[in-house]
């Protein structure tokens, strides 16, 4: 019946009552999404500025800016250390990544060998194992070459999860890029590295941008492997320290630090992207259209 009411509904309105109608509902339907993403973080940060009762009250509008719970943030633990250690480890993990996708993906987007098609899917298999599967070979691992609780050591297992990732992007991309740009370099007598940093790299450069900073994410808010491999703040990142936030019962949480943490941890990452958004935009529409 309903359906019916609204075909008949539709059948009466003018083209331009139809467009109105589109725009409208389109407006509210984006404005309800932008609400709902962003409805989280807001109320992290106001809460954030709350110390004492104000903590169990809901309210949705800030009161008075009280910065009590960022400076027990770094009374309690030396958070600021913490962050520089999550600062390093994870411009390690996407310098790193960055720099084997890139290789890879143009020897695997460019060349044909033998068991190519297999190591595709070795790499991608290895990005499906959960981390805890692999947890203690890691941490076998990182012991044996004395990279336990270390920011070199935090980054190679982080590359486990961001490498694969990286080379699928990139390699697709690489194979989208024309033969004509190679066939040019190699004719001009450039090499296969130099082909691909200064002919290929800077067409690349979206892609790079978009896949390095998802895997800047990916490392900066990974827990599981940093609560393993470290034991204390020499090489602890934010999700840890964060996690070590808690008193010795339910109504002792300091529910504003861990706020005011959060807060701290989520500005980096949205400076980033609104730094780059450009780039990421064009690093995701890369190579949609041909022509």
């Amino acid at each position: 019946m309903l359906m019916l009411i609204l075909m008949l509904i539709e059948k009466l309105m003018t083209k331009k009552q139809k467009e109105f109608f589109t725009k409208t509902g389109l407006f509210l339907l984006v404005s309800l999404l932008i609400i709902l993403s962003l409805f989280p973080f807001y109320y992290t940060l106001i809460t954030s500025f709350k110390v004492g009762q104000e903590l169990f009250e809901v309210s949705y509008f800030i009161k008075n800016f009280n910065f009590e719970n960022y400076f027990n943030l770094f009374k309690s633990q030396n958070f600021f250390k913490i962050i520089i250690n999550s600062v390093i480890v994870s411009s390690l993990t996407v310098a790193a990544s960055v720099l084997i996708g890139v290789t890879a993906a143009y020897s695997l987007g460019r060349f044909n060998f033998k068991g190519k098609v297999f190591l595709m899917y070795m790499i991608l298999g290895v990005s499906m194992f959960p981390q805890i599967a692999v947890l203690s070979g890691l941490y076998t691992l990182l012991q044996l070459l004395g990279l336990y609780n270390n920011w070199f050591g935090l980054a190679l297992s982080y590359m486990i999860f961001t490498l694969p990732f990286t080379i699928w992007v990139l390699t697709s991309f690489i194979r989208e890029l024309p033969k004509e740009l190679e066939n040019a370099a190699i004719i001009d007598g450039a090499s296969p590295l130099q082909t691909l940093f200064y002919v290929f790299l800077p067409i690349l450069s979206p892609s790079a941008v978009t896949t390095g900073l998802l895997a800047f994410i990916a490392a900066w808010n990974e827990f599981i492997f940093a609560l393993t491999f470290t034991i204390n703040e020499k090489a602890r990142t934010i999700p840890v320290a964060i996690s070590l936030l808690s008193g010795a019962s339910t109504y002792e949480l300091p529910f504003g630090s861990i706020m005011a943490a959060s807060v701290l941890v989520s500005v980096p990452l949205l400076i980033m992207v609104l730094f780059f958004q450009k780039r990421i935009i064009a690093g995701l529409t890369q190579g949609a259209v041909k022509g």
